[in-house]
């Protein structure tokens, strides 16, 4: 799809703002961001006009379960967790997303326009990731990318999951165990194979293993779920055995080391932020962290691990992060060019530049002021939502009307 969005104050994230600016976005591309004068819009692209509000690009969610845990579906639309096996690597978030699911409506209505899916944390490993657009009729046609990472889970969770059922594990010494063994296998199988191959052998391929071979290759990052300091810990620890690429997810506890998590340049997805402390391992949290591990050069991302937090509510942890300390150019990275830098998604999404995504957003003022609104949200260059101010609420575009656009 073709558009120009005009007259606008652009911020690209990636680059300095631009006031009285254009976006161009041909065949779903951005292809030119400038100054009106320097900006040739075609003959025939729709021209949006943006005087007087905010141009930028759409946020990037780095952690839900959107379409994989349902709202307002009870137990029909929960399949977060494959809690039957605590090692499921060849879980993919991917078969389990239902696109009908409220919170895309929701997210488009808070300016997201990706997200990272993720298994949830019932298990020590609960599968694979996925990025895709918030707007569309099938999975496979909101695909950005997968598998985008692993998902694994330290801590209370998957304790208490295999607790209950008596067995391993049960304690945070089994979930820790399962890992290393899982991992141990992985290397043991990659040795085989390597072998199978080099002696033009048949070789008998297992699903679970071809994944965590790609995590020990540097394929896919590792997406630790994880709380608390000590499980922290055991995060770094098992990064260090085993040499993937780490991702802390939550970190509720990370500001308590995050001079380490700086020198060992570890991102961290953190939050969600707007939660009460339900349980011990969030006793801890606080808007204040998130300002705390930046500060100390932490590279972070903000998440509301949807639908703990409503997805729309992601740029208000931005904002109340930049109350408590947060610088407000970091909060606006951290839900747009971090997470997509750290999911491998920033040659598509995140910012406003040539070459990636036309997904745009336009908002009434600036996104950090919670009095804002997202007006207009364009996808690839199609508008996919729009603010509706005689109804008072927001309208998305049917994704099965698309073939008469």
């Amino acid at each position: 799809m073709d558009v120009a969005i005009t007259g606008g104050y652009v911020v690209p994230v990636a680059g300095d703002p631009i006031d009285g600016a254009t976006v161009l976005v041909q065949n779903g591309k951005i292809t030119a961001v400038g100054a009106d004068a320097d900006v040739e819009v075609p003959d025939g692209v729709p021209v949006v006009d943006a005087s007087g509000a905010w141009v930028l690009p759409g946020f990037v969610e780095a952690h839900a379960h959107m379409g994989v845990h349902e709202e307002a579906e009870g137990w029909a639309g929960q399949d977060t967790n494959e809690m039957t096996d605590p090692v499921g690597a060849r879980m993919r978030a991917l078969d389990a997303i239902n696109p009908a699911d409220m919170g895309f409506a929701d997210a488009l209505s808070g300016g997201v326009t990706t997200a990272v899916i993720k298994p949830g944390s019932g298990n020590p490993i609960g599968g694979q990731t996925m990025a895709m657009k918030c707007w569309g009729r099938t999975v496979d046609e909101m695909l950005v990318a997968e598998p985008v990472s692993v998902k694994s889970a330290l801590g209370e969770n998957p304790k208490r999951v295999y607790g209950d059922k008596k067995t391993l594990p049960s304690t945070r010494q089994g979930v820790a165990a399962v890992i290393r063994d899982a991992l141990t296998k992985a290397q043991d199988y990659r040795a085989r194979r390597a072998h199978a191959a080099e002696e033009n052998k048949p070789f008998e391929r297992d699903t679970t293993m071809e994944v965590l071979v790609r995590v020990l290759d540097g394929e896919l990052p590792w997406c630790q779920h994880v709380h608390r300091l000590d499980d922290i810990a055991t995060a770094l620890r098992l990064a260090d055995e085993f040499g993937y690429r780490l991702v802390i997810n939550h970190g509720t506890e990370g500001h308590l080391i995050a001079d380490v998590l700086a020198e060992r340049d570890v991102p961290v997805i953190i939050g969600p932020l707007l939660t009460s402390r339900s349980k011990v391992e969030l006793r801890n949290r606080s808007l204040r962290n998130p300002g705390l591990l930046a500060k100390a050069g932490v590279r972070i991302a903000i998440t509301t691990d949807h639908p703990v937090v409503p997805i729309h509510f992601l740029v208000h942890q931005a904002t109340l992060s930049v109350k408590e300390g947060l610088d407000p150019d970091v909060a606006l990275r951290s839900i747009t060019t971090n997470p997509a830098e750290f999911m491998g998604l920033d040659d598509r999404v995140g910012s406003l530049r040539p070459g990636l995504d036309g997904d745009v957003v336009i908002w009434s003022g600036d996104p950090l002021d919670v009095m804002s609104r997202a007006l207009q949200v364009f996808i690839e260059g199609r508008e996919v939502y729009h603010y509706d101010a005689d109804r008072g609420e927001g309208v998305v575009t049917d994704p099965f009307r698309r073939s008469a656009q």
